[in-house]
């Protein structure tokens, strides 16, 4: 261990993020390595450590000959200011080595508001902020993950971005890397190269331009790239790798525990939603390949607990047959199933008393809407009687405490749909007045609201956002409407999702101001502990750009969009014909029912696996 960390752990919070060591990390022989990746979370270790996606391309790496890949993550404040205080660069957990010294430094980039941790990450590696001062071919900066389908704002900073899911293009982008060092090209080359590989997207390789309004006016591909770019995806989830030999965590994370990935994708058609128009088409892993994994997974780590996962993990057909297949496991080995995401249209008695077996929970549904007006706008497809159903079941097998999120600014929304969310739990509390097994233990029911962010991919990327001043003026309506002691009401900072806006729907110019911002003091962003809109206001201010024209503008049909180059396999025309579907209230029925001929069963031969 460095000398200067052993000075410093002593002084700062949880230094067992900084430590490395943890069971199952992985350890190489340098003299066996030709390549080394320094995998980077724009965030703290709990978060980063909690992230499916990055177990499994660690593992996707490691297993890789020559290759190491160690981790990095995003150091708390006080750590930040240690390491600055004794000129210590970045290190990775697994070596200690500093990131400066890595081949390939790769972010997992799922949340606009970690694009400042990125520049503050490559600061403290000593690594310069953009790709064009990075002449050589190490180190080489990529990105991947959801926030990359519009990696405009972090153009300027980042060489290469990973679309869509990464188990085959990573090695494949790490093996013409390993060439060109050996034959020696130079960075370009290189860079022309790796645009050849589909999912591949080279930021510097396309020239942007602009109208005087300020949208884009053109996109054009230079040196032979792709004019579109689309994203990778695994066809068969039973051939890819799944880290059954997970990391077992020195301290205490997020998720800390199990994540058994049932399948990809989602046969819903929220329209908000990015995850659920990125991640498809629906691929399933088989349910005996899901319980072999549960079973090694636990046996390996010694977890005592499950999270059953996906977007929305009570769609998994053989679910239940799953759970009762676990059975026997579970209660031998005092295992508990969690399933974090639940429709509430398909949540059953057999699922709540598989549930029951483990620890009584809470458990959280998503409504999203509080009138079947607005959920049929935003295609949720589930009513209030089956919101209702469902907590009916739940309350009369003992549970007792129910979580509902719900969303404030859905295009459409009058304050008549704010106020149902209001009535949606008071008919809550009246079914469990109905139904409560035992109403001694009394009901906790939760509302949470979010600010709703248009989002690129889809149907709602048109939409502005309203503005703050409004989402305050909704949040004070329902605050006042809600007026019982046994519903808690929390909200989201709408600060925060105003910037999360102006990021998502950016283009290239926003890069000069995400610069000026982290001079000033930004970085963790995604906490409240750093986070400070005056900050970003004044960086707006200072580089002349608007963020309410990313923000707060509708945008039409035929914009060009500054994510444009970037496809995630659903077509621009079905994600219009969705947007005029939401303005007519009109639903579109789901995958299972009815292919509905987004586009994105292309990517698996022509059909959906669903």
């Amino acid at each position: 261990m460095d000398q200067r960390l052993e000075r410093i752990l002593p002084r700062v919070q949880k230094p067992a993020r900084y430590v490395g060591g943890e069971y199952n990390a992985v350890i190489k022989d340098k003299k066996d390595v030709d390549t080394r990746v320094a995998f980077c979370f724009p965030d703290t270790y709990e978060i980063g450590m909690s992230n499916l996606g990055m177990r499994i391309l660690y593992g996707v790496m490691n297993e890789m000959d020559g290759v190491w890949c160690e981790r990095v993550f995003a150091p708390w404040g006080d750590m930040e200011e240690e390491m600055r205080r004794a000129h210590m660069p970045l290190f990775a957990l697994e070596s200690g080595d500093p990131v400066a010294d890595f081949d390939i430094v790769a972010f997992s980039v799922g949340y606009e508001m970690a694009f400042t941790a990125i520049l503050n990450m490559l600061d403290l590696a000593g690594i310069p902020l953009h790709s064009a001062d990075r002449p050589h071919l190490t180190p080489l900066v990529i990105a991947g993950g959801t926030a990359m389908y519009n990696a405009e704002p972090v153009a300027d900073f980042i060489d290469i971005v990973s679309l869509g899911e990464g188990e085959d293009v990573t090695p494949e982008l790490i093996n013409l890397h390993r060439k060109a060092r050996r034959e020696g090209w130079d960075k370009h080359r290189f860079l022309v190269a790796a645009a050849q590989l589909d999912g591949i997207y080279v930021p510097s390789l396309y020239d942007v331009t602009y109208h005087d309004d300020g949208t884009v006016a053109a996109i054009t591909p230079r040196d032979g790239a792709p004019e579109r770019v689309v994203k990778r995806i695994v066809r068969d989830l039973d051939k890819s790798f799944f880290p059954t030999r997970t990391i077992v965590p020195s301290t205490e994370i997020v998720q800390d525990r199990v994540m058994l990935e049932l399948f990809r994708g989602c046969i819903r058609g929220c329209r908000f939603c990015q995850a659920g128009y990125v991640y498809r088409p629906v691929r399933n892993r088989s349910r005996d390949l899901c319980a072999q994994y549960c079973l090694e997974a636990c046996n390996d780590s010694g977890y005592q607990e499950v999270t059953l996962s996906s977007l929305s993990t009570s769609d998994y057909p053989p679910l239940t047959e799953l759970c009762d297949g676990l059975e026997d496991f579970c209660q031998q080995r005092h295992v508990n199933l969690s399933l974090p995401s639940l429709r509430a249209d398909n949540f059953s008695m057999a699922l709540m008393q598989r549930l029951a077996k483990g620890r009584k929970t809470g458990l959280t549904f998503a409504p999203e809407a509080g009138t079947q007006r607005l959920r049929d706008v935003i295609n949720k497809n589930v009513t209030l009687d089956d919101l209702l159903q469902s907590c009916r079941t739940a309350f009369a097998g003992g549970y007792s405490a129910v979580k509902l999120y719900f969303m404030l600014g859905l295009p459409t929304e009058t304050d008549e749909d704010v106020l149902g969310i209001a009535d949606v739990a008071a008919r809550v509390m009246h079914a469990w007045r109905e139904s409560a097994a035992n109403k001694q233990r009394g009901v906790r029911i939760t509302v949470s609201t979010s600010y709703f962010v248009p989002k690129p991919h889809t149907a709602f990327q048109w939409e502005p956002q309203i503005t703050r001043e409004e989402y305050e003026r909704r949040v004070k309506l329902l605050r006042e409407a809600i007026n019982t002691k046994t519903v808690t009401y929390n909200w989201h900072d709408g600060d925060t999702s105003f910037l999360e806006a102006v990021l998502a729907r950016g283009d290239r110019r926003l890069g000069k101001v995400l610069e000026c911002a982290w001079r000033k003091g930004a970085k963790l962003d995604a906490w409240e502990d750093y986070f400070s809109l005056a900050r970003w206001q004044e960086a707006f201010n200072q580089c002349g750009v608007d963020p309410a024209f990313y923000a707060y503008r509708r945008r039409e049909k035929d914009e060009i969009m500054p994510w444009h180059m970037i496809s995630s396999g659903v077509t621009e025309n079905y994600l219009w014909r969705e947007y005029e579907n939401a303005k007519a209230g009109v639903t579109t029925p789901d995958c299972r029912t009815h292919c509905n001929g987004c586009g994105a069963n292309r990517l698996v031969g022509g059909k959906c696996d669903v």
